[in-house]
């Protein structure tokens, strides 16, 4: 019964894009023990995946900001005694970061990683007991399958994610809906209010109605004004991602920007499309199969004729 902890602690996207290699080893190892360690704003997704037998929630964002304080300190010696209250086969950095190798370090078992040439930060190979290469041209999916199946020694096979979401939608809505994120943490990645709004207006002469989810207090703001001119068109009280995950599998589909949300839901076998215009969706696209398309780049949003044309292929 091998025991393996991940170490993958952020972000929404990343944790996400992890959950395949969750599922390989399940597939692969069906009596093995996978626990994970993962920022505490985003434990609730590992926590989706029924083959993650403990979350171990870590506070680094938080813990940076506070780094004099006593609590912190005493937060941080739960948390390593937690961490180290059971030994591991294999203890797997999935992120390839400082950050991460600093908290794989501290578990009890092999710790493997990402050799120089394949981590994000090079430096932290220097925290692994076993290296294994990994081209930095593939999909981050895929590295991180790949990752674990070289730690593990299984070969991969079909990519699925694995999570499962709740039976009822948390929130009453008419249906069909779909659901448009329109938020993101970067400037760069949003798409002009304008072409929301005239996506919005399209979908609801075809009879779906429009939900826009929002995060804090200029998301919403954001939304309200999208909404405006959206007959119908509804902006839900604040959910947690658990939440937004059982809602998006309700949906007939899914608009959004490069947001973790957007990853969420392309986990869960929905129609997706992603609106990629301040990144490449190559290396770190939504990643779903026959129902998830990547529209755009970087200084090259797609335009709103474009994104209904591939819903209309999708839904």
């Amino acid at each position: 019964m091998p025991r393996i902890l991940f170490v993958k602690t952020s972000s929404l996207g990343d944790v996400v894009h992890n959950c395949p290699a969750v599922s390989d080893i399940a597939r692969a190892l069906p009596d093995a023990i996978i626990d994970w360690v993962v920022e505490e704003s985003f434990a609730e997704v590992a926590t989706l995946h029924p083959s993650v037998r403990r979350v171990i929630p870590v506070a680094i964002r938080r813990w940076r900001g506070e780094l004099f304080s006593s609590d912190t300190w005493a937060e941080f010696a739960r948390f390593r005694a937690a961490l180290r209250s059971e030994r591991y086969d294999a203890v797997i950095d999935s992120q390839g970061l400082m950050k991460s190798a600093l908290v794989a370090v501290q578990a009890l078992g092999l710790k493997h990683g990402y050799d120089r040439s394949s981590a994000r930060e090079p430096f932290a190979a220097r925290f692994y007991d076993a290296l294994h290469s990994v081209p930095v041209t593939l999909h981050a999916v895929e590295r991180n399958r790949q990752l674990a199946a070289a730690s593990l020694g299984y070969v991969p096979k079909a990519c699925g994610y694995g999570l499962r979401a709740g039976a009822e939608a948390p929130i009453q809505v008419r249906s069909p809906f779909a659901l448009l994120l329109t938020m993101t943490s970067r400037e760069d990645k949003l798409w002009p209010e304008e072409h929301w709004r005239a996506l919005g207006v399209a979908l609801e002469a075809r009879g779906i109605h429009c939900l826009l989810p929002w995060g804090d207090g200029d998301e919403k703001r954001r939304c309200a004004r999208i909404a405006t001119a959206i007959r119908g068109a509804v902006v839900p009280r604040r959910m947690s991602l658990s939440e937004l995950a059982n809602l998006a599998r309700h949906a007939h589909c899914v608009v959004g920007v490069d947001t973790g949300i957007s990853h969420l839901a392309a986990a869960l076998d929905v129609p997706v499309v992603g609106i990629y215009c301040g990144s490449d969706p190559a290396l770190t696209g939504l990643y779903g199969g026959k129902w998830v398309r990547n529209l755009g780049a970087a200084g090259r949003p797609p335009a709103v004729a474009e994104v209904l044309e591939v819903l209309g292929a999708l839904a």
